[in-house]
């Protein structure tokens, strides 16, 4: 490949590219068989080129995961805007999660059988994920330690949500305002 591969470019810019790239292979062929000479090669770039900006695959999935969970972050923050139920801030959360991610088949694509226990490491280690999750959770947890527990919980159920999805939208609301809506309401 040339020298001048996004010359005059941000490294943000080429960063983003790759990882674009590698969004659409993950889509194509799944997140465990994207390769990293996969990804040089849909970016237009070297090899090389794809380890100066991320040390190996997991980098690049972990990049990848963290940029989408931001956006989902924000779109969850503009759906929940203004509701001051605990129970039903976190169920419009969740099911803002998952709506925002099956419409995506760049998203989707990480819970396929194959390629869910992937996601499900990730979400489960990623303090990212964890920091956007707890962001909803209500101010009458106590402590720290609790947000964050809870935060890994509802990640775990979200990612448990769309790799065993609801029979509909309905069905997935009506379970979260059962079994999850109580634990968020003092009574």
């Amino acid at each position: 490949m040339s020298a001048g591969w996004l010359a005059g470019e941000r490294t943000e810019l080429a960063a983003q590219r790759i990882l674009d790239a590698a969004a659409r292979l993950f889509a194509d062929r799944g997140v465990a068989d994207t390769q990293m000479a996969d990804i040089a090669k849909a970016a237009g770039c070297s090899r090389a080129t794809v380890y100066r900006y991320f040390e190996n695959r997991q980098a690049v999935r972990l990049a990848f995961v963290h940029r989408e969970a931001r956006r989902i972050g924000a779109a969850v923050v503009t759906e929940v805007d203004g509701i001051t139920d605990p129970g039903e801030r976190i169920v419009t959360a969740v099911l803002t999660a998952l709506r925002t991610v099956r419409a995506d088949p760049l998203l989707i694509a990480w819970f396929r059988p194959a390629d869910a226990g992937l996601a499900v490491e990730i979400g489960q280690t990623s303090q990212v994920i964890a920091a956007l999750a707890a962001a909803f959770l209500p101010d009458s947890l106590a402590g720290e330690r609790d947000r964050a527990q809870v935060a890994r919980w509802l990640t775990r159920l979200i990612v448990s949500l769309l790799t065993v999805p609801g029979v509909d939208d309905a069905d997935e609301r009506a379970m979260l305002e059962h079994f999850v809506t109580p634990l968020f309401v003092r009574t």
